[in-house]
């Protein structure tokens, strides 16, 4: 039995997922900067927990283990959705952020890491 590439590549995508949502929950925990209430931020948080906990669990899992419910039509849904999803959100984040040189502290350049991996999850 050969193993299918998709896998390494699912992993890869649960990872990037949870590092997102460690950088963006950094973020939204401190309170005495202005982006921790942005909804760019918790966009990005959300789509790290959409990633790693519903969508590669479901595209990896279910076509497996659960035939029935892996539809041909909803798991190109949920790439597609997940692709749109990812690209809006580090579009925003990037849109959202000053330039480098403006940008000093932890918390701007946990937003700068965000939006790199956003970038990469797409």
């Amino acid at each position: 039995m050969t193993f299918p590439l998709i896998y390494p590549i699912r992993a890869v995508q649960a990872l990037f997922g949870v590092i997102v949502i460690g950088l963006t929950g950094y973020v939204v925990s401190t309170f005495y900067y202005g982006w921790s209430d942005s909804d760019t931020v918790n966009f990005l948080l959300f789509l790290g927990c959409w990633t790693a906990f519903v969508a590669v669990p479901y595209l990896a899992i279910t076509p497996i283990w659960f035939p029935r419910l892996a539809h041909h039509y909803v798991i190109p849904a949920v790439e597609v959705i997940t692709m749109i999803f990812w690209f809006a959100g580090f579009i925003a984040m990037g849109a959202m952020l000053p330039p480098p040189r403006w940008c000093h502290g932890s918390v701007c350049s946990s937003l700068q890491a965000a939006t790199v991996f956003g970038a990469f999850e797409w």
